[in-house]
């Protein structure tokens, strides 16, 4: 009878435990279609590498929390570090006949370790989780039944080198120096320059010129790559004929080895550039969790609020939905902060009459919202502050009708530039439409979903692709023009679906206008009766 009162108490014990532990994460047949999709897109005889995302130290014995590489997370949903996963492009076979097209090289389980640091999965919960069939101890990637020499192509995310080499034989460090190892990595391999020689060895020779720009660019940008022989003198060439004794050139050396950074570039972006309806349930949540956090900010502003206390508002509301984490460091900016871009200090004491310019988004079960709001501190727009405001209302409604299919990456920018320079020509802000570029220097919109600047092609608009559009207005103190309009900086920001029946403002219940924004601040905030002793 106790015995099997024990058993009754511990069966109830992990149904209690399943509960308490989210059950909305992507699924395993999310993670294993995802793979096949980029199988397809695979050339022949090559394989494809995805290591996990470095351990990172904060200070002294603290790591900053752990989070993984958002391509390993979309292909795995493993969650843990030292980890290696191989995708091939056919079958394989090992030494026993075995078939696989992919491997997967996890962190062993270690009842001392997990103790301290919380559970692992380990190679059983990879397989009865994940749904890999062929899952390893990180220690055995030392035997990896692969011939990396004998692919066509062999390609990877080249190293940071921001790993540390910590106890043990199968940490990060170690998968890594073991894959160098194995696919003969040269020491002076650099990516930019293989992607520039993939580029000029794939180009008919007719169209080497306007090739030669685009290296050229490459050549100003990176530093590195100035003093790489075939690059300069393809660039500098001064005909086609030149260009294509180069061009040999560049194809033997490309031959000397099978390493390639380019192929898994263009994979990664070409799937995740588009959602699917499993992502675009995680990413709606993140984004809604992120405007009711602007919602709930507008009831609960007034003028001696800190900007850090802003931030921790906004940041409660993310943790009471359940968002792991923001998507990235969140932006609070008030009066002339809000002209820095990315000012993320947020320790101005005091907002005071201010417009607050808050930039922010929670990060739920990996996919992270970017929702922007700029609203007065004292609840009312000044004259010069609305009329600010409503030019950047005004081009971002620019922005959002021209997120349509087929249009270029680069319509909604320009279509808000051009609201933007119209608008401080009419104030008499700028005299030239060219200067508005000095109150307007950011782009308009990027992609959106496992990261705030998720990975894409930049081609023509697709369906299911999720952007943002993000005009705004910076006039620091001390700019060109009347002292009245300086210290104001209007950012609006919302996160836009693209679909073939137009564009699909996700983020919208979140207050835009001026008089939506002024009628949501009037509101009580249950903020309001929440009062802290004061310390000294």
């Amino acid at each position: 009878m106790k015995f099997c009162m024990l058993r009754v108490f511990l069966f109830v014990s992990t149904m209690i435990w399943a509960q308490e532990v989210p059950t909305d994460f992507l699924s395993a047949e999310f993670h294993k279609e995802r793979r096949q999709e980029v199988r397809k897109l695979m050339s022949s005889n090559s394989v494809l590498v995805f290591f996990a995302n470095a351990e990172r130290n904060r200070a002294n014995d603290v790591d900053y929390v752990y989070h993984q590489d958002p391509n390993f997370y979309y292909l795995t949903g493993y969650r843990e570090p030292n980890a290696v996963l191989l995708i091939f492009s056919e079958p394989q076979k090992d030494a026993q006949g075995n078939e696989f097209d992919e491997l997967i090289y996890v962190q062993e389980r270690n009842a001392k370790e997990e103790q301290w640091t919380g559970k692992r999965l380990g190679v059983e919960g990879v397989v009865d989780k994940l749904g890999f069939k062929m899952a390893y101890n990180g220690s055995e990637f030392k035997k990896v039944p692969v011939d990396f020499t004998s692919f066509d192509k062999v390609s990877f995310f080249d190293f940071e080198n921001d790993y540390r080499d910590k106890q043990g034989d199968a940490d990060l460090f170690d998968l890594i120096q073991t894959f160098k190892v194995k696919a003969n990595y040269p020491s002076d391999y650099n990516p930019q320059k293989q992607q520039l020689y993939s580029m000029i060895q794939a180009t008919e020779i007719e169209n080497s010129a306007n090739v030669a720009q685009t290296v050229g660019r490459y050549l100003d940008y990176y530093e590195d790559l100035r003093n790489e022989e075939f690059l300069y003198e393809f660039v500098n060439a001064p005909n086609n004929e030149k260009r294509l004794e180069i061009k040999q050139k560049v194809s033997l050396e490309l031959e000397a080895n099978n390493l390639d950074s380019s192929m898994i570039s263009e994979i990664m972006s070409t799937l995740r550039e588009t959602k699917t309806a499993e992502e675009m349930k995680l990413l709606k949540k993140a984004i809604e969790i992120s405007s009711v956090g602007q919602i709930e900010v507008m009831k609960a502003m007034h003028p001696n609020m800190s900007e850090t206390e802003i931030q921790g508002v906004h940041e409660y509301v993310y943790k009471k939905y359940g968002a792991e984490y923001e998507g990235y460091p969140s932006i609070v900016g008030g009066g002339n902060n809000g002209c820095i871009l990315h000012y993320i200090e947020n320790n101005k004491a005091k907002v005071g009459n201010d417009l607050v310019l808050m930039d922010l988004g929670a990060e739920y079960h990996g996919y992270t919202a970017d929702v922007t709001r700029t609203i007065p501190a004292n609840g009312k727009f000044t004259a010069e502050q609305k009329a600010i405001y409503d030019i950047v209302y005004e081009a971002q409604e620019a922005g959002i009708k021209a997120s349509v299919v087929g249009a270029p990456f680069q319509a909604p920018g320009k279509a808000a530039a051009e609201v933007v320079a119209n608008g401080l020509l009419r104030l008499g802000i700028i005299k030239e439409a060219k200067e508005a570029r000095t109150y307007f220097p950011h782009g308009t919109s990027h992609y959106l979903g496992l990261d705030v600047h998720d990975q894409g092609t930049y081609a023509p608009f697709k369906s299911n692709t999720v952007i943002t559009v993000e005009p705004g207005i910076y006039i620091p103190e001390g700019s060109n023009c009347d002292k009245k309009w300086w210290g104001i900086a209007v950012r609006i920001e919302d996160d836009i679906l693209i679909t073939d029946d137009g564009p699909v403002n996700l983020s919208a219940m979140a207050p835009r206008t001026t008089e939506a924004i002024e009628t949501m601040m009037k509101q009580l905030s249950p903020l309001d009766d929440f009062v802290l002793p004061k310390l000294d």
